[in-house]
């Protein structure tokens, strides 16, 4: 199974403030939803809550070390990242979604990274990626810088292969 990891960063790499996203780009949601439908996704649990539900036409795994006895049926619930990873089951590949410390974790297994640059520093954010070393991952593929027409932010979208 290959392991993903999809997130949208600035160029600080910063991810989110107060449990949210940094933006609305319209573009970089269809990108995810494209790019992760038809595969499981896992998530912290902070990660699920401000989705406010699971993901549809993907199986949604949400880690959590505190019980979560509201959880909907239709995720699965598990202790780890090792746990995660491994209630997939049997699949072509797998994301993990978020947050900040699900990402930590899962960068070191991870075989491939899709980020969306946005070009953009946000001083204020709460939430960073980890800095992508060039000695673990080499660009596989770019698409041409675009631009946001609601919030004017530029982003590509990049996929990394581990070396």
């Amino acid at each position: 199974m290959e392991k993903c990891i999809i997130v949208a960063v600035a160029d600080n790499m910063a991810i989110g403030k107060n449990n949210a996203l940094l933006w609305h780009i319209a573009e970089d949601m269809q990108y995810f939803r494209k790019t992760t439908i038809g595969s499981p996704v896992v998530m912290g649990y902070m990660t699920f809550k401000s989705i406010g539900r699971p993901l549809p036409k993907r199986k949604n795994v949400v880690i959590s070390i505190f019980p979560f006895p509201d959880a909907p049926a239709e995720i699965s619930v598990v202790g780890s990242l090792t746990e995660g990873l491994k209630a997939v089951g049997e699949c072509e590949k797998c994301f993990v979604i978020g947050g900040g410390e699900t990402y930590r974790q899962a960068l070191p297994v991870a075989d491939k990274l899709y980020i969306t640059h946005v070009h953009a520093t946000i001083e204020d954010a709460d939430t960073y990626f980890p800095m992508i070393d060039p000695c673990i991952w080499e660009v596989e593929s770019t698409t041409p810088r675009q631009k946001d027409p609601e919030t004017g932010y530029e982003f590509e979208f990049t996929i990394y292969k581990r070396i």
